[in-house]
């Protein structure tokens, strides 16, 4: 069976920074209606240790002040539209292998436009890849050097200079402590002028 992408591009007009995934989980797994919605995903926890010192900042409350199990949608759209974060994948439609979100059986049908994303956003100079899936597919689009974790390569896209910046996974699969992975996004926060604290 082939599923359609269920989101449409996060894409604030001014965003620096473009991150892409492969393609988001099933449905029931998702805590919120965004990207990174899986609640055993890190990536909004990383986001909290670097800009707020807490990687709890972007979990939702329950009405008695209680943590949810839940990221709050508002607050992490909220935060990439002022930061300048742009958010998408790499694959519009797929088909899952297996009844799972792993990369490896994870089969592209429809690539994502990625030159019209990227028109959408023209101050973007960076791309960030969480996973292996997504920098196949950026490699074979623009034709740029594969970077290695942590890593970043430099091409031109159009007369624009960028960089694909390939971050260690945001998923509790990839054998990093949390606070390390953070380190390795500090870098793109750095490079696109993120405003940090």
């Amino acid at each position: 069976m082939i599923e359609q992408h269920p989101l449409e591009p996060f894409l604030p007009s001014h965003a620096t920074l473009l991150m892409l995934g492969s393609f988001p989980p099933k449905k029931e797994r998702w805590s919120m209606e965004f990207f990174y919605p899986n609640w055993i995903n890190d990536m909004w926890r990383i986001w909290g240790l670097i800009f707020y010192d807490d990687k709890e900042h972007f979990v939702a409350e329950e009405a008695d002040g209680k943590k949810a199990k839940r990221f709050d949608r508002e607050r992490c759209a909220g935060f990439a539209a002022e930061k300048g974060i742009a958010l998408y994948d790499t694959a519009c439609e797929v088909r899952r292998l297996k009844d799972n979100a792993s990369d490896k059986f994870l089969e592209v049908v429809t690539p994502t436009d990625l030159h019209s994303l990227l028109e959408r956003i023209p101050e973007c100079k960076a791309m960030v890849t969480t996973g292996q899936k997504a920098t196949d597919v950026i490699v074979a689009t623009f034709g740029c050097p594969e970077p290695a974790v942590g890593e970043y390569s430099e091409f031109t896209i159009e007369g624009r200079k960028m960089r694909l910046w390939r971050m260690p996974s945001s998923s509790r699969a990839y054998p990093l402590a949390l606070e390390k992975k953070a380190g390795f996004y500090m870098n793109t926060v750095s490079y696109t002028h993120l405003r940090a604290h």
